[in-house]
């Protein structure tokens, strides 16, 4: 699963980046995003283009009577995304981009401790996850405020994650954000071929302090490496000094 990410670039750079509209004009970074917050996710307009958007994580259907139901949609499973209710429309029309420079995830060192370790492009490029997001309003107030949510598509695990967890994000390349964006793309098989692992060689991962346990925490220090670089770059993971 992915259930803590960073996005440390303002939504203006993040813009320039997807050739899209900023209309969340961010220019914080957060270091410690997580399920029910508001993060920057990518989106295709079918007259505007594409645009820059600030929604919550944490998927509510269109059809949902509660919002409470998206603490559990934060993912969706790449194997089956396009026939579960919850997604299955989203999937068909409404897929989008969450930008993210790292994400997190927790390895079992013993018993009872989890070493939290952060994820992130080998050569410090930003990441693309694969999104679906959807629209929600109260049907007990039926003239209240549309609240805009998304959900992260994970897939298996490549080699670098699976020795800490089995499932991973899903991160697109740039050549596929077109096709996974555009809400016209006609075959659904098509875009669940792009549902797939990362190369095994894309990504590096750490050992960071445990303040990334608790949501509430912010600030640079979170994506610090707790000991140097080991001496075999093919090992592509920080050793503890």
């Amino acid at each position: 699963m992915c259930g803590r990410f960073t996005q440390q670039r303002p939504s203006a750079e993040l813009a320039a980046l997807f050739a899209a509209d900023d209309l969340a004009e961010t220019p914080s970074s957060r270091y410690n995003l997580a399920p029910q917050q508001t993060g920057l996710v990518v989106v295709e307009r079918p007259e505007e283009g594409r645009a820059i958007a600030a929604y919550r994580w944490g998927l509510v259907p269109t059809w949902a009577k509660d919002a409470r139901i998206g603490n559990r949609l934060i993912n969706a499973r790449a194997e089956t995304v396009a026939m579960t209710a919850a997604f299955r429309s989203a999937f068909q029309k409404r897929r989008c981009l969450v930008p993210a420079d790292a994400f997190y995830e927790w390895e079992r060192v013993a018993e009872s401790i989890r070493q939290p370790n952060l994820i992130r492009r080998a050569d410090g490029e930003p990441m693309a996850f694969a999104g679906l997001w959807s629209p929600w309003r109260d049907p007990a107030e039926p003239e209240g405020e549309w609240i805009r949510t998304f959900t992260i598509v994970t897939t298996t695990a490549n080699a670098t994650l699976a020795p800490i967890h089995d499932r991973m994000p899903v991160i697109l390349a740039p050549s596929d954000w077109g096709a996974w964006l555009d809400p016209g793309t006609p075959d659904p098989g098509a875009l669940r071929d792009l549902l797939r692992p990362a190369p095994d060689d894309l990504l590096i991962r750490y050992p960071v302090t445990k303040r990334v346990n608790n949501a509430r925490n912010e600030g640079p220090d979170l994506v610090v490496p707790l000991g140097p670089l080991g001496p075999d770059p093919g090992v592509r993971q920080l050793t503890l000094g």
